[in-house]
Order: structure tokens, then sequence, then C-alpha cells
């Protein structure tokens, strides 16, 4: 691949300053279906009218304590994700968290100025210490059982501090728009509320607050293929990028349905619904309408609706496959991308963190 030179991405056509967009993913397994039609898709639409800045999560990631090689080989694969879906690293700031120590000094700070009780109350920590701890009390009493727990079990800090984390990834870069799903607004609010209480008690406006960013619609929920639910890792019903053809046609028929209508124009039950909701995606609309009228009318097969569906899919998935498998092998680009986005990306973190130590009163003598 050929290399590029490094260009200005902070300003518009007309010279105006393009609000900074900010977004990352742990470093837990590959992307799958619901993030390339719930967010990726998206960045790459989004790369020329806004400053763009998606990093790999990876200090994120050690929450859950991955095994160091395999960390390090997620890293890589959803950068070669990134890249093979389209986003180019000319127009965004493409980098890795732990690429900018500048981060992990400014989390101590912001540490100083977050509550213990208000990180054990968000709902992300409780669900996570609940299944960590193997609690099942449904409670405000949660935090006295973590608190308490005299087993071999523990909670770790990090966990505990994930929102401060987030909150200094987004703060460090002074973003403007998060996209964030439901499950992450909770701990947006709670930035918006660090950035709020550090002004206020240093007496000075210094962050701004940032906001959700949904690209002007309803959110894509991608469901799985498990018949309820979103599509995720944890939940194993994914459709993955880098699936090969053989492995996905075989996902796509072990899709749950059910017995099939009984009488026409029958409710269509979720398992199916959400069949047709992959297909409102990846198929042409004939398609869809094809299949909603057969279910309508009690002539569906539903091994028919599978076999078009992974094929509509393989047309989206395979050429980014390829994609994948290219970059993958060219350790050469990744690190030139990476190196790259790590000098963008500490340019502001170097200035914010400065700042942020100048206001705290933490000064130099030399």
């Amino acid at each position: 691949m050929e290399n590029k030179e490094i260009k200005d991405n902070k300003t518009s056509e007309n010279g105006d300053k393009k609000k900074v967009v900010l977004s990352g993913i742990r470093a837990t397994g590959n992307l799958h279906l619901g993030n390339y039609y719930g967010a990726l898709s998206k960045f790459v639409r989004m790369q020329d009218d806004y400053d763009c800045r998606y990093f790999v999560a990876d200090l994120h990631a050690l929450t859950t304590h991955p095994d160091p090689k395999m960390l390090h080989e997620n890293v890589k694969d959803i950068l070669a994700e990134y890249l093979a879906a389209g986003l180019d690293p000319d127009k965004n700031t493409i980098y890795v968290q732990s690429d900018v120590p500048e981060i992990s000094e400014m989390y101590l700070l912001m540490n100083m100025h977050v509550g213990i009780g208000e990180l054990m109350r968000t709902a992300s920590f409780k669900d996570k210490a609940r299944k960590a701890l193997g609690i099942h009390s449904e409670g405000d009493e949660i935090e006295k059982e973590i608190i308490g727990n005299q087993t071999n079990q523990r909670v770790n800090a990090g966990l505990l501090t994930y929102p401060t984390l987030m909150a200094v990834d987004i703060l460090i870069h002074h973003a403007d728009l998060v996209p964030v799903g439901k499950d992450q607004e909770q701990h947006l609010e709670l930035t918006r509320r660090f950035a709020r209480r550090f002004n206020s008690f240093y007496k000075t406006p210094y962050f701004s607050e940032p906001f959700n960013f949904n690209f002007g619609g309803e959110a894509v929920k991608v469901p799985g293929l498990d018949g309820s639910g979103k599509m995720g890792k944890s939940e194993g019903n994914c459709i993955y990028l880098i699936d090969d053809e053989k492995t996905l046609r075989k996902k796509v028929m072990r899709a749950v349905t059910d017995e099939g209508p009984k009488e026409p124009d029958s409710p269509v039950s979720e398992p199916i619904k959400n069949l047709f909701t992959l297909m409102e995606l990846v198929s042409e609309p004939s398609t869809l309408e094809h299949f909603k009228n057969a279910y309508a009318d009690c002539s569906i097969r539903y091994g028919d609706l599978k076999k078009q569906l992974a094929e509509d899919i393989l047309k989206t998935t395979l050429p980014i496959r390829e994609r994948i498998l290219d970059i993958r092998n060219n350790d050469e680009y990744i690190s030139k991308v990476v190196r790259q986005g790590a000098e963008k990306a500490r340019e502001t973190a170097a200035k914010t963190l400065a700042d942020v130590r100048e206001i705290m009163g933490i000064r130099k003598f030399y």
C-alpha cells in the first residue's frame, strides 16, 4: 500500500473549524455487522465534514484481564477492520488509546474529582459487578454486597473508574459529539457532569460539554441471530465482518425462526421480525417485500429466506473481508497509520493535559 503524507483535517473547505467527533471501541474481538451498520458505515460518510477521531480502546479492555498476546492481536484486528470498512487515515485521526500516554495521566488527575458513590451507582458497573461476584439482588444494597464481599472473587478498580477513563478520552480532545448507544448514555452524562464539576471547582470555563450524536435519524439496531435482542460479541449471535463465506452461510441458516404463520396476515413473531430487519439493511426492497408478502399469505419458506439473506449479507461483507486480510498482513502500513494517528492525537492531548496541570496547580520549578 502506498505511504501517504499527513494532511490537515481540522478545517472545512470554507475555512470553518470542524466539530470534533470521537468514538472508540474496546479491543475485545472482531467487529460485526452491528458495528458496521450501527457506526462504521456512518463514520465513513462523516469523514469529510467533521474532525473525526477514532481509537482502539486497549486500556478499557484491560478490565477483563485479556491474554497479553490476544490483546495485541485484537487491537490489530480492529485497526484493520476500521480501515477496511473505509475509514481514511488522512481524513480521520485513527489511533490506539495506549499510544497517547497523556490519557493515562489525565485519568489519574480527573479521578481526584470523581466520587466513589457515583461510580458505584452506574448501571454498567452494577451489572458487571453482579456477574463477577455472583450477586443476585437487584436493589440499592448491591454497593454493600460488593464492599462486604468475602469471596476470592473481586471487582477491579479499573471497572469502577471506567466512566472516568471514558470521560478523559472525550474531554482530552474537547470532543463536541460522541456517538454512543443507549447503554453508554449514562457514561456520557457523567462526562458532562465531570466537565461541569472541574470548571466549577477551578472557576474556569475550560471544558465544554459533549453531546450524543445520532447521525441525524433513528439509531440502527442490528438484531442478532438468536431471535431476540441486538447483535453483540458477548451474546454469541454475531455475523463478523471477517467471517468467511462458509461460516457466514452456516450462521444464517442456523438463525432462530418460528413454526411459521398459521393464518393469513398473522402478526410477525420477534425472530422473523429480526430477519426482516437484517434484510432491510442488506437486501433490495423488492426482495424484502417478496418475503413479507410470503409471510402474510403463509407461503413463506424459511430456508429460502435464509439463503437469500446470507447471499445479500455476503455482498457487503466479502469485499470488506478481502480488504481486512490484505491490511492485516501489511504490518508496515498498520504501523504507519497508528504512528500517524498517535502524532495527531497527542497534539491535542498534550495541550489539554498541560492546561489541566496548570489549572490544578501542578507546575514545575525548573
